[in-house]
């Protein structure tokens, strides 16, 4: 992996990637954020050796490099996930990339499910603590312990500092914030009934399909990160309704502008 690496990063300094302080991720339907950026230089996820392809047909498949309030960031546009056939190695390649690149701090965003049904559509989550459902780890290969401490710490996976900052932020903005426990899991399926009262009994506020993975790499690479869910569906079991995925992905729309908000001013502080 380490050869991959090298050849990926070489390719993408080439290409103008210099020096970023700051990754940043961005879920389902949560793609706006690209249009706050000025920006330097974009790569589609199929021109860079050793990347991965976005399947999913609401992720964009762009590395774009540019600055954001006015620090040197990368951007993610569309994200890779086990469902889509990847492995966990995969999934977390580009945070691998990132760091090699020089980002310090990583944040994340996703579309999920609220488990708390204090928790209402549109609004954001600040997670706090996650669980892996994923079925492995992406730390689980040959070699890790080359690329960083094979037994990494998870006692706060997510930064305190800049959770701080980020409910300052949503304080000062008026935006409702809460803070909570986001649970991973394969999918591409929606849970069932008896699987949302699981979820609820373990501990989770909130259920998707990605972050976490991505989140133990980055622990792993020692990055401060942080991450937002823009909670797209209420996961009540006992009135459950179809999903629909297009509803999801206007709800995430809809949500969008207070996330930006949010990553915009935090990483003025940084």
């Amino acid at each position: 992996m380490i050869k991959q690496i090298n050849k990926t990063v070489e390719y993408l300094k080439e290409k103008g990637f210099d020096q970023p302080e700051v990754g940043i991720i961005l879920g389902t339907g949560l793609g706006k954020l690209t249009d706050e950026l000025e920006v330097i230089q974009e790569v589609s996820y199929n021109h860079i050796p050793n990347f991965p392809t976005a399947t999913v047909e609401f992720h964009k498949g762009k590395l774009i490099y540019g600055i954001l309030a006015g620090k040197k960031v990368i951007v993610m546009q569309g994200r890779f996930h086990v469902y889509e056939g990847y492995s966990l190695q995969d999934v977390t390649y580009p945070v691998r990339i990132m760091e090699k690149l020089g980002i310090k701090t990583l944040l994340v965003s996703n579309a999920s499910g609220a488990i708390n049904l204090d928790f209402k559509k549109g609004e954001l989550m600040l997670i706090d603590d996650h669980i892996n459902l994923q079925g492995s780890s992406p730390l689980a290969f040959k070699g890790v312990a080359e690329l960083g401490e094979r037994f990494a710490d998870m006692s706060a996976p997510y930064d305190l500092d800049i959770n701080a900052k980020i409910k300052a932020i949503a304080k000062a903005n008026n935006i409702k914030l809460h803070e909570g426990v986001y649970a991973s899991v394969v999918g591409p399926q929606l849970e069932t009934r008896a699987e949302y009262r699981m979820l609820k009994i373990i501990g989770a506020d909130a259920v998707g399909m990605s972050t976490v993975p991505e989140v133990i790499v980055a622990n792993h690479l020692n990055l401060k990160v942080a991450a937002v869910s823009v909670l797209t569906d209420e996961c009540d079991p006992n009135n459950l309704k179809p999903v629909d995925i297009g509803e999801i992905i206007a709800m995430a729309n809809q949500a969008e502008p207070n996330m930006i908000t949010l990553f915009k001013a935090l990483i003025e502080t940084l």
